[in-house]
């Protein structure tokens, strides 16, 4: 049977040793986030992932959820239990504003909950998930009315969220979406078409589902610079703020998919719905952009999650099964054989896992923190810091966290040799479920380029020579502590086949756009492994620090220092070769003809 335990202990050392949340007691929203409060939250939200989602994720995976005749959607056996208890305990509360009823926490101590959450239950955790990403985008775009009507309850927990993009026939290219939004006269607009793999599209956790849509207004461009967006409710929403008349909406079907299947995917018709423009027409794109970065950080932790849980499982079946005597002689003499743990090749398997598992965490409390900064930091100038490094590592935490995610939750079922394929352990689960996180929210090629075509170039590479910079200076920083120096010089050289990727995309990029196309992918990867090795060297540095001054558990803190040279001998090499692979350009990539693909 699969195990889920929450790291609180990973998590609370990333934020009081690592991140040194502390610093912030002083900024807005970071004044209730004391050590003692952030251990309490992290202890309380593990251990109702632990023991309230966790025990319905494989069921929940099995069962799936069922449509109705009449459209609607029951969701698996315990989930509606499960929410109910999810919002009154206040978990749906934690990171939202106050004044619409949340506790105004900052996203850092909203990330590990969200991690915990992800892994324990990634087909539950995404009806919350989607809700929060809908709040941010009325809370950015949306009229004060808006906010008044839908936002208080939509906090609670009381009423979800989706959002509407992808139709039949075009996914990335919204420009193609054929979604009509007609003026009825009354402000209000009659929104008719069909959206396709719409997550939590329909359920029976919540009294409202609050739909934001993606439709194009008669006189639009036909193009992205036509689109905008409406708030279309399931349920019509009267002046006192009590539900009326059902919308003209319903699910058509539920998506057969490969995994999540506790999460209903729906194919959702809109029939002349009654739907309300969030912000100015013909700009939705923009309005829903808030909606899918926030969705896109929260996918990154997904594939966190997913890896984690595998992660966890792989060890624990490595340490119970018994197949073959180690190399170096019987470990277990008085067994018939050793354990799995005892083997090179399952070990080479775990410890990549842990390297990544726990960089990517980092990754993303420190992406985390940017986003509080961005918004609350003393000056303009540190906010247009943190505001610049989300808006680069965001592709980065979605696309490289995913292609990580998922690779380790392979290399986790593998462990489990062919019990792994079966579904009795779970295994096959976590693989399936972390397959979709490299695709929605934009595939990680989409990601990729993303990075290298848009985030790259803004405000004359700021944001790319920020991160270089502050590498350069703690890997400079390191050399002069024997502890670290192999490590700093490690990162340093990563860094620099970052700094000669970009300088090859600046040169080629323009002459032959397909070189960007071609190298995206592998740029994205090197990014992700010197921001990764980034958090190693601060974790190797904050966990050799608490050993010398006889803080922590030794353990734990031993296990933190051989895992970051691990990565640094088994990973932060890749960036050189990954800048190989760029630089041999797209020429044999696009030579070929459809013809010639095809030729016998």
């Amino acid at each position: 049977m699969p195990v889920y335990r929450a790291p609180v202990q990973d998590s609370l050392f990333l934020i009081n040793e690592v991140l040194g949340v502390e610093n912030y007691a002083n900024l807005p929203g970071f004044a209730n986030a004391t050590p003692d409060m952030i251990e309490a939250v992290l202890t309380e939200a593990g251990k109702f992932c632990e023991e309230v989602l966790f025990p319905i994720n494989q069921s929940g995976d099995l069962e799936g959820c069922t449509r109705h005749d009449d459209g609607s959607v029951t969701t698996p056996k315990g989930f509606k239990e499960a929410y109910k208890a999810y919002c009154e305990a206040g978990w749906t509360l934690l990171t939202q504003p106050e004044e619409f009823g949340g506790q105004g926490l900052p996203h850092v101590v909203g990330f590990p909950v969200e991690e915990y959450r992800m892994a324990a239950n990634q087909a539950f955790a995404m009806y919350p998930g989607l809700t929060q990403a809908a709040v941010a985008a009325i809370l950015v775009k949306g009229s004060d009315e808006q906010k008044a009507r839908y936002v208080p309850k939509m906090v609670s927990g009381e009423w979800g969220g989706t959002m509407n993009l992808t139709e039949p026939h075009c996914g990335t290219d919204l420009g193609l979406i054929r979604t009509r939004a007609v003026p009825n006269g009354d402000g209000s607009y009659a929104i008719t078409g069909t959206k396709i793999f719409i997550s939590s599209g329909e359920h029976d956790l919540t009294d409202n589902i609050i739909h934001l849509v993606l439709a194009k207004t008669p006189d639009a461009p036909d193009s992205v610079k036509g689109i905008s967006l409406f708030i279309v409710p399931k349920f019509l929403v009267k002046e006192d703020g009590s539900l009326g008349e059902r919308n003209a909406l319903q699910c058509g079907s539920i998506e057969h998919k490969m995994g999540i299947h506790a999460n209903s995917t729906c194919v959702m018709n809109y029939d002349g719905a009654t739907g309300w423009m969030v912000g100015e027409e013909n700009k939705g794109l923009a309005a829903m952009f808030v909606m899918m970065n926030a969705a896109r950080l929260g996918v990154g932790i997904q594939g966190l999650g997913q890896a984690d849980i595998a992660f966890q499982n792989a060890v624990a079946y490595a340490q119970d099964r018994r197949q073959g005597r180690a190399l170096t002689g019987p470990k277990d003499p008085q067994e018939k054989a050793d354990p799995l743990f005892v083997h090179p090749d399952v070990r080479r398997m775990l410890m990549d896992a842990k390297a990544t598992v726990e960089g990517l965490r980092a990754l993303c409390l420190w992406g985390a923190l940017q986003v509080d900064l961005a918004h609350v930091a003393e000056t303009e100038e540190e906010r247009q810091l943190a505001d610049d490094l989300v808006s680069l590592l965001t592709p980065v935490i979605k696309g490289y966290g995913t292609d990580k995610g998922y690779e380790v939750a392979t290399n986790a079922q593998q462990v489990f040799g062919g019990h792994g394929y079966i579904e009795e352990h779970g295994m096959s689960q976590y693989v399936r479920d972390a397959r979709i996180t490299m695709i929605y929210e934009g595939a990680n090629g989409v990601q990729a380029m993303d990075l290298v075509g848009r985030k790259l170039a803004q405000n004359g590479g700021r944001a790319i020579q920020t991160l270089f910079a502050i590498v350069d200076a703690e890997c400079a920083a390191a050399k002069d502590k024997p502890a670290l120096a192999d490590f700093a010089g490690r990162l340093e050289k990563a860094n620099g086949e970052l700094k000669a990727a970009t300088m090859w995309f600046m040169a080629n990029g323009m002459t032959n756009p397909n070189n960007v196309g071609a190298g995206a992918h592998h740029y994205m990867h090197i990014t992700g492994i010197v921001a990764l090795g980034l958090m190693w060297l601060r974790m190797a540095e904050a966990a050799q620090k608490a050993l010398d001054e006889g803080r922590g558990a030794k353990d734990f803190l031993d296990a933190k220092i051989v895992t970051a040279r691990h990565f640094g001998e088994r990973f932060l090499p890749d960036a050189g070769s990954l800048r190989r692979k760029i630089e041999a350009g797209s020429e044999t990539m696009m030579a070929l003809t459809p013809e010639q693909f095809f030729a016998a």
